[in-house]
């Protein structure tokens, strides 16, 4: 199965495609498509997944959907495909590799779908992976492409499944590639053209838990998928200068002789890389005189697009800028063009829930960024505001805050804590920030065994306790540190209340 690719034969071949998510159904269709046999296994589907369930099943797919049952790999399988929801000691992983069964993830199997185009080479990949910033970045870089009049999609971990897209009859350019580390881990061949690590911090350490780590730790393996986009690199490897683990991820990869390492910082760059010199962002990595000069990309300004808000003053909150910056690293290493960088730039608008002013009132301003789902996102957030209320607490996924409340507690106005795991917060403010007015909100008795039912009046009590700790000057800042599954649908419904109680209790 190792060669398997766009030009093979998949007549005969038995695939087993695990979980039934947006990327599970389009590798079951597309795999279906080339002929091979499609087993598709998933625990739970939603009403839309049946029926697509069912449009399989007409194509000549076998579908297997049972809540809470532990699947069993048939006995005739050459290659699965898993989706991140079955961690690799999950029983069906586990089977497949004590037989020898190839397991993929489908950016393995897009990476081997590619097809040639007009110049008779596949479209490069320009991959971004990090524990923040991944979908905000990825999304300029298609924007920065696409100014540059290039046939360019966001893909991977946002926008469309990367199967579907390699697919796709009409040919891209060149891909903006989103990556996970759960789907690094399952990915092997892939060489991007250029790709960039943004940070590195402790994430989604319930799923790097259990034996199949071995040796390792948890964020020990993490930090390894995660290095895993810069193996096989043609161009540059792009790294964050302030996170030292980022370049040695860079230093630690096997890349095609002539990749360069490419830094960015948000201060004065050296050479060979991109930073800010002043209110300019700057490219000292791509121009033939980077010994001596830099060359303009952007400015600040162009990063807060007209009628939107910045963090002061219409400047740019610092992760913003280091986002817009390792975009551009990418871009440029792709050959895009300095105008090019720019005109994408000034025309980005970030999506809902990441930094969005929601209100001002009494003098204090109120902020969503609901898509803080960690430690690590919630600290670059914090730092872009003082004095602020923090408003946090959901699913922590095994992570901790000492090292985040620490860096900002000299900031701290008050917090309001909620969630499931809200005491692992509190007990950080306890040991860091003491002297820090924390207000814990629980979960409105609905009368049901959903917490859900009751978003609406947990938010509007998060909402009023945090107008009682707010002053005049104060930021109130919705960056939660963690998940939402807890109490809410998903982040966007989290911050899509907690902006309707602010306009509740701001409106006449």
């Amino acid at each position: 199965m190792s060669g398997l690719d766009r030009q093979s034969s998949w007549d005969g071949v038995r695939a087993v495609v695990a979980g039934f998510g947006v990327s599970g159904f389009a590798a079951a269709d597309n795999l279906t498509h080339l002929g091979a046999s499609v087993t598709a296994l998933a625990d739970q589907a939603t009403a839309a997944q049946l029926e697509k369930a069912e449009l399989l099943e007409v194509l000549g797919a076998r579908v297997d959907i049972h809540a809470g049952a532990t699947h069993t790999l048939p006995d005739d399988v050459d290659v699965v495909v898993t989706s991140p929801g079955f961690r690799p000691d999950s029983p069906l992983l586990q089977q497949a590799h004590a037989r020898g069964v190839p397991v993929w993830g489908e950016v393995e199997l897009a990476w081997r779908l590619r097809a040639p185009g007009p110049n008779g080479e596949p479209a490069p990949w320009l991959c971004v992976t990090g524990t923040n910033g991944k979908t905000t970045t990825t999304q300029m870089l298609d924007a920065i492409l696409r100014a540059a009049g290039l046939r360019s999609v966001a893909v991977g971990n946002v926008g469309l499944p990367i199967v579907e897209a390699v697919m796709d009859p009409a040919p891209y350019d060149v891909f903006a590639v989103e990556l996970s580390s759960f789907q690094l881990h399952y990915t092997r061949s892939m060489g991007a053209q250029a790709a960039a690590v943004l940070n590195l911090a402790e994430d989604h350490l319930d799923w790097y838990a259990g034996d199949w780590l071995g040796a390792r730790t948890g964020y020990e393996q993490y930090a390894a998928d995660k290095g895993r986009i810069f193996h096989g690199v043609e161009r540059a490897c792009v790294y964050n200068v302030a996170d030292p683990a980022t370049e040695d991820l860079v230093r630690e990869a096997d890349v095609v002789d002539g990749a360069r390492a490419v830094g960015f910082t948000l201060g004065m760059p050296g050479v060979g890389m991109l930073g800010v010199v002043e209110d300019l962002l700057v490219d000292r990595a791509f121009i033939e005189e980077r010994a001596t000069s830099a060359a303009e990309l952007c400015t600040l300004a162009d990063l807060v697009p007209d009628g939107a808000d910045g963090v002061d003053g219409g400047v740019p909150a610092p992760h913003v800028v280091a986002n817009a910056l390792a975009a551009a690293a990418l871009a440029r290493a792709h050959g895009v063009s300095q105008a090019a960088v720019r005109e994408g730039l000034r025309g980005f608008r970030l999506d809902g829930h990441r930094i969005a002013k929601v209100a001002t009132h009494d003098g204090v301003t109120w902020v969503d960024d609901s898509k803080a789902t960690n430690p690590h996102a919630a600290q670059s957030s914090l730092q872009a505001y003082d004095p602020v209320v923090w408003v946090a607490g959901g699913l922590a996924k095994g992570a901790t805050f000492d090292e985040l409340v620490r860096s900002v507690a000299s900031r701290l106005r008050g917090v309001v804590l909620l969630g499931r795991d809200r005491d692992v917060i509190a007990q950080a403010l306890s040991r860091h920030a003491p002297d820090v007015r924390v207000i814990a909100i629980d979960a409105p008795d609905t009368g049901s065994a959903s917490t859900i039912d009751g978003g609406p009046e947990l938010m509007r009590r998060v909402v009023a306790a945090a107008s009682d700790l707010a002053v005049d000057g104060d930021t109130v800042l919705l960056a939660p540190g963690c998940a939402s599954q807890d109490q809410f649908t998903d982040y966007a419904a989290r911050g899509d209340l907690f902006a309707a109680a602010v306009h509740g209790l701001t409106s006449p």
